[in-house]
């Protein structure tokens, strides 16, 4: 998602976990789809609230149980040491990464939530 503004959601949170689909999980969206939700801010704001949990967590705390996210839906991960899996079709490819108010892994596909 290169250089695009998501709105005013992520700054503003307590301590979050983002599983943040990098470039090349947007790129294997078929370009219409892509670009039409480029166009559609509110859904682009729904599908990127997916990705975001509450809570700065480390790798070991996000094992297990289903865990909430900011968009109402629920995620699952399941591995261990560096191997991650998001509900069960995402890879993490670079994670634990602090910042001031949110812990990031960066994931190889888009999450899509289900319907809500």
């Amino acid at each position: 998602m290169r250089g695009k503004p998501v709105g005013p959601g992520c700054s503003a949170l307590p301590s979050t976990g983002k599983g943040s689909p990098g470039n090349a999980a947007f790129d294997q969206l078929p370009p219409a789809a892509l670009k039409k939700l480029l166009a559609d801010r509110k859904q682009l704001t729904k599908l990127l609230s997916y990705h975001v949990v509450e809570g700065g967590k480390a790798p070991s705390q996000l094992v297990g149980a289903p865990l909430k996210t900011m968009q109402g839906g629920r995620i699952t991960v399941k591995g261990s040491g560096q191997d991650y899996i998001v509900s069960g079709r995402a890879k993490v490819v670079c994670g634990d990464i602090a910042t001031k108010n949110a812990t990031i892994y960066i994931i190889d596909k888009v999450l899509t939530p289900h319907s809500k």
